[in-house]
């Protein structure tokens, strides 16, 4: 029987929304021996009602959080109103969250302003650490930590079906090589622009995330992602190109399916 992984960008945004997609947030569902298992990565601002297009969002075998920056993570809070309040629609049991430390302390302050809770009825926040293997149905999900501000981490996703790595919000380091090696389908933070952002510890231009992907070896499809709405992506495309002729630009609604038999 046929196995399937898809990957449905529901929101790509970088930083925050813009006028033409959500924040982080992506659906991947993957078909194998006659069941779909549904994972979410990233709910950032806006992704909530964009996912409602795609996928019964109490619905979902886990979801996992890269980071603890609101676009990445805050649509939870709607997704906690959805849960707790559905005047017809009570879902069973407790959303699985994977994420770093305190998320759960992060949506108690910003839904009523305090941490006083010791546990949520609604979300089973388990913590992610660097290293870790995740098991959700058919999928083998490893953590890896990343260069970011706060602690954050990209997802290496393997399925029957291929492999779909996921950098998070990143500057180079030598943890994307793990994450991204023999990777059917690669999506890198491409936040930063050559020349202009000169900061480091942050971002990826597209420029570093090509670099990282021919450093990594054996990746097949390589799309940028989490630009934000004041670059223009084509600038983005075209450093990439000039070592990745072929890389994609991430946009909302896109999918990409893998398959083997």
């Amino acid at each position: 029987m046929a196995s399937t992984l898809t990957v449905t960008v529901v929101g790509c945004s970088g930083s925050f929304a813009g006028p033409h997609s959500p924040a982080s947030c992506y659906l991947i569902e993957a078909e194998h021996d006659g069941t779909t298992t549904r994972v979410v990565l990233d709910l950032g601002n806006g992704s909530l009602g964009a996912l409602q297009r795609y996928a019964d969002p109490t619905d979902l075998d886990a979801i996992l959080i890269t980071h603890l920056h609101p676009d990445h993570f805050i649509d939870l809070c709607g997704l906690y109103v959805l849960r707790k309040y559905h005047p017809t629609d009570t879902p069973d049991g407790r959303q699985v969250v994977y994420a770093p430390k305190d998320l759960f302390r992060r949506l108690q302050l910003a839904y009523y302003g305090k941490a006083e809770l010791e546990e949520s009825e609604h979300f089973d926040h388990r913590r992610v650490r660097d290293g870790q293997t995740i098991e959700v149905g058919p999928l083998r999900i490893l953590a890896h930590r990343v260069e970011h501000p706060i602690e954050a981490y990209g997802y290496r996703i393997e399925s029957p079906a291929g492999v779909v790595a996921f950098t998070g919000d990143t500057d180079s380091t030598s943890m994307l090589t793990p994450l991204l090696t023999g990777a059917d389908l690669v999506f890198a933070d491409a936040a930063f622009i050559e020349g202009r952002d000169e900061v480091r510890g942050i971002h990826l231009t597209a420029r570093r995330a090509a670099e990282a992907v021919i450093e990594a070896g054996g990746v097949a499809r390589f799309v940028l992602t989490h630009i934000p709405p004041w670059n223009d992506p084509e600038v983005s495309r075209a450093e990439a190109a000039e070592l990745w002729s072929d890389v994609e630009v991430a946009s909302a609604g896109a999918r990409y399916v893998l398959s083997a038999e």
